[in-house]
């Protein structure tokens, strides 16, 4: 279940995430072109990811916010952690999110890190497992905090109280 939330509500960081020169030979040569992997997110449980293609650095880096913010998705927060263990999956990238006790901070890699900053996450503890490519680790993490519920949810959707689970 994945919430699209207004993108211009909401103070936004920007994470570069990863930047790829890609080159492409023809007839004349080399062209070459950079692929930016971009994170933006509130601090607050909203979060998004976007990929920006072009000739340039800064022109690549604006495409990958404008999409970051298309793709924005409200994130299920029980206080600073998440609810519940999950597993996020993109593509042959697999991730493992595990809620942490206050104190214990993010204890992941570096891209999964930068999702879950940009998120508001302090206390998680996070594992790549199979691919370590950004995109697919990046759309993993997006995959598995997009798939929380809280216990307010779970009872909503079956018509009970939070205190039956």
């Amino acid at each position: 279940m994945i919430n699209k939330i207004n993108p211009e509500e909401h103070d936004l960081i920007e994470n570069l995430v990863a930047l790829n020169r890609v080159c492409k030979t023809v007839k004349g040569g080399r062209i070459a072109r950079f692929a930016a992997l971009m994170v933006v997110g509130d601090g607050n449980g909203h979060v998004g990811v976007g990929l920006g293609k072009a000739a340039e650095v800064p022109e690549a880096i604006r495409k990958g916010i404008e999409d970051a913010k298309k793709n924005m998705i409200t994130v299920s927060l029980k206080g600073n952690t998440i609810p519940h263990e999950v597993i996020g999956v993109f593509g042959a990238g697999k991730v493992i999110l595990k809620p942490a006790a206050q104190g214990t901070g993010v204890i992941a890699g570096g891209k999964v890190k930068a999702v879950l900053e940009a998120a508001g996450i302090h206390n998680i503890r996070a594992k790549c497992l199979r691919s370590n490519n950004p995109t697919n680790v990046v759309k993993a993490t997006i995959a598995g905090l997009a798939a929380l519920r809280t216990a307010e949810d779970v009872a909503k959707t079956r018509d009970i109280p939070v205190d039956q689970l």
